[in-house]
């Protein structure tokens, strides 16, 4: 791994800061009810509700694709709530990275394609996006699929090109929605490794889950959603890799 040495949250800035957000849709109940939260660069953290809770909500909103009725959304010195559709886009590419349950790869490109992408719609030149993307490869161990289609890999193997394209455009933040969710349980170990090791190297994480075990295993800190409002939020040590 080649990101930024890690550093405690005490010693960072703020990369996510809600203030006082609220989201009702339909007029039904809130779907995220008053919430104020801070993420420092470096940390790792999971946000776990039952269905319903407001994760996903969380989670658009962090990432540009929902607005606020009411509060601040700000992810590495962006107003995330005022920008508009273009805006939201060019955000999304530049700060966040996003990582889901069932892969979202493009099966008629490339492995190295499909990683090299958000660089080209950067602006970055081919050449330039597909040695970043060569470079990502064998960091993640995927460089021998290179021109490979992603339908001829593994759920863990699709899961990790899905993490490289992520993180292409070096991202501030890395969302992860349910990452595991779609593999079985030695490639879903597989996949906690890597969010645990590029934490270590520095990445800011958020892992959007309803699985305890993955959010005890891949970060330090949870926040519980009940109702669209934070019920807790507890930092943890890290757990032993002898018991994971």
């Amino acid at each position: 791994m080649t990101s930024p040495a890690h550093t405690s949250p005490a010693q960072t800035s703020p990369v996510i800061e809600l203030h006082e957000v609220s989201r009702t849709y339909d007029g039904g109940p809130p779907a995220l009810d008053n919430v104020s939260l801070t993420v420092h660069a470096g940390e790792s953290v999971a946000v776990l509700g039952p269905s319903g809770s407001g994760k996903s909500t969380l989670l658009n909103l962090i990432a540009g694709l929902d607005r606020p009725d009411t509060g601040t959304v700000t992810v590495d010195g962006v107003r995330v709530d005022r920008l508009g559709e273009a805006g939201a886009a060019r955000y999304r590419r530049a700060k966040v990275g996003m990582v889901f349950q069932f892969f979202h790869l493009l099966d008629d490109l490339s492995v190295a394609d499909n990683i090299a992408l958000p660089a080209q719609l950067s602006g970055t030149a081919r050449t330039e996006a597909h040695h970043r993307a060569a470079r990502l490869m064998a960091s993640l161990g995927i460089d021998r699929h290179a021109r490979a289609h992603p339908t001829r890999l593994s759920g863990g193997e699709r899961q990790r090109v899905a993490v490289a394209r992520a993180l292409m455009n070096r991202p501030a933040l890395l969302l992860a929605d349910e990452p595991t969710g779609a593999l079985d349980s030695a490639s879903g170990e597989d996949v906690q490794a890597l969010l645990r090791a590029l934490n270590a190297d520095g990445q800011t994480l958020l892992v959007v889950t309803h699985d305890v075990a993955l959010a005890r295993a891949c970060t330090r800190r949870t926040l519980r959603l009940v109702d669209g409002r934070i019920a807790a939020d507890t930092t943890h040590p890290a757990v032993p890799e002898a018991v994971r």
